[in-house]
């Protein structure tokens, strides 16, 4: 990885060495770093002074901490269907998530799904409910907007996904359409796709719940030959779409980060201005073209951010969508069933937010993965490890580098400098396909690349869920621990 600086320069350093003093961290109201849970009265806006992350309208820091919870699997009657996403929204609450994503076009909340520009008013108050449920526990959605690929005969993937298709917008069925391309060039396709946007927009559009809106999921998967095409009807959607929700977010998605040729896709998407938020979605995947995306997870995911960041697009980057697959995305990694204690998952979270995302990566495969083993708490845990903390005054530049075989994720701040340590020997392959435990770390030391006079060091193990104070020493001499753990130094004024 080009970006790995071979090692850290030793410079004088004030700060502290391990004393065995340990305690919990505790959870604070309104002191996460990730926007006070008593203000669901204010909108999500990108924020007016530090383009790269996000805050609420009345000024106060928001930082997206969450999953993709897009539709309840496995489910039919109404009461399951609600009973189940209320479960999940319940969870995330509770382990101090603020934000979540849903389709609208899952079956569950498909308003439009008998006839072309018909709605349905019963589906319409499921979402209502659900609008409801997300307040209630302090969750912002995005709703995703569309997500099928053709006008009819491609069913979903594997069990329990979600139709790619729409076959009542085709002529057959009296949608009045031919063909996809008719959907995205003609004046009757747009109408079709605005009427539902219109429909949506009356009953949210004023809703603060309501984080904002995405066009389309993965939008370079739709069966269409000139790809040119959907990227102009993202651009004049974007703005159509935000002048029906002008208070909230608008903003479009593309597949796996995963192959060189989508580097073009991701940059000329990314750079739309209307499309108010950058987002990425990438997997682990044995089948990837790309290196990256079939090695660590740290990296791919710290990967995919910093490529978008470094585009300096003025905006938020988000890693919107990241996980693991079978080959080609056949479905949900066979890893998962062995990572119980969520490594894959807390790594991603941390790359992202270490890369300078504008919040950890939101994981995919809600229902395989993070609620099978229970590893809602890792969500809660990362709240902790940044509590406090406001990346728009810190003016965070990010930074990596190895020693010990650590490879160290920095973030140097005006007031903080942030490291989240990874032991590079305990990856995916070793933990979950060799079964080797990950080791217990002793004795080790690191050293920062610069000066800095700290007023105090804090060591985080997040999966002890406990801090150690640290005193002076010289070296960073890190306390016992496996895996991972972030260092916080506190600079002096």
């Amino acid at each position: 990885m080009k970006r790995i600086v071979k090692g850290f320069l030793f410079l004088s350093v004030l700060v502290f060495c391990c004393t065995g003093y340990t305690r919990p961290y505790t959870n604070g109201k309104g002191d996460t770093g990730a926007g006070k849970a008593d203000s669901s009265g204010n909108f999500v806006r990108v924020s007016v002074g530090k383009s790269g992350y996000l805050e609420l309208d009345n000024g106060d820091l928001f930082i997206p901490v969450g999953i993709n919870i897009c539709w309840p699997r496995f489910v039919s009657s109404e009461d399951s269907v609600m009973n189940k996403m209320e479960y999940y929204l319940d969870r995330l609450g509770k382990n101090g998530g603020n934000f979540t994503r849903v389709w609208l076009s899952a079956p569950a909340f498909e308003v439009e799904h008998e006839k072309a520009g018909s709605y349905d008013e019963a589906i319409a108050r499921r979402i209502d409910r659900l609008v409801a449920i997300a307040k209630r526990n302090g969750i912002r959605i995005k709703f995703c907007l569309e997500n099928f690929r053709a006008l009819t005969n491609l069913p979903p993937m594997f069990a329990g996904s979600v139709p790619f298709e729409k076959p009542i917008y085709d002529q057959s069925r009296g949608g009045g359409l031919s063909s996809m391309k008719d959907f995205f060039t003609t004046a009757h396709g747009k109408e079709l796709y605005l009427k539902r946007v219109e429909f949506l927009a009356k009953r949210y559009a004023d809703v603060p719940t309501v984080f904002g809106w995405e066009l389309w999921n993965e939008m370079n998967s739709v069966r269409i030959e000139d790809k040119k095409i959907i990227e102009d009807w993202t651009s004049e959607m974007l703005v159509e779409v935000k002048r029906r929700v002008p208070k909230q977010l608008v903003m479009q998605s593309l597949g796996s980060y995963d192959t060189e040729t989508a580097t073009e896709w991701y940059r000329n998407y990314s750079v739309m201005p209307a499309n108010q938020i950058a987002q990425v979605h990438r997997y682990l995947d044995p089948g990837a073209k790309l290196a990256v995306a079939r090695g660590p997870m740290d990296k791919l995911a710290y990967d995919a951010v910093r490529t978008l960041k470094e585009w300096d697009l003025k905006k938020p980057v988000l890693l919107s969508e990241v996980g693991a697959v079978q080959a080609h995305h056949a479905g949900p990694s066979e890893l998962y069933p062995k990572d119980s204690a969520g490594m894959m998952l807390h790594d991603y979270l941390y790359a992202a937010f270490f890369a300078g995302a504008a919040g950890p990566g939101q994981s995919w495969h809600w229902d395989y993965y993070i609620d099978k083993h229970d590893l809602w708490y890792q969500l809660a845990r990362f709240k902790k490890a940044i509590r406090g903390l406001d990346p728009r005054l810190e003016d965070f530049r990010p930074f990596v580098a190895e020693q010990n075989g650590l490879r160290i994720y920095g973030l140097q701040g005006k007031k903080t400098v942030l490291l989240w340590c990874r032991d590079q020997s305990n990856t995916w392959e070793e933990e979950l396909v060799k079964g080797i435990k990950p080791a217990r770390l002793s004795g080790i030391s690191v050293s920062l690349p610069f000066k800095l006079n700290v007023a105090e060091t804090i060591f985080y193990d997040p999966w002890t869920d406990q801090e150690t104070v640290l005193q002076n020493g010289g070296k960073i001499k890190l306390p016992d621990f496996g895996r991972s753990g972030i260092v916080r130094l506190t600079i002096k004024n």
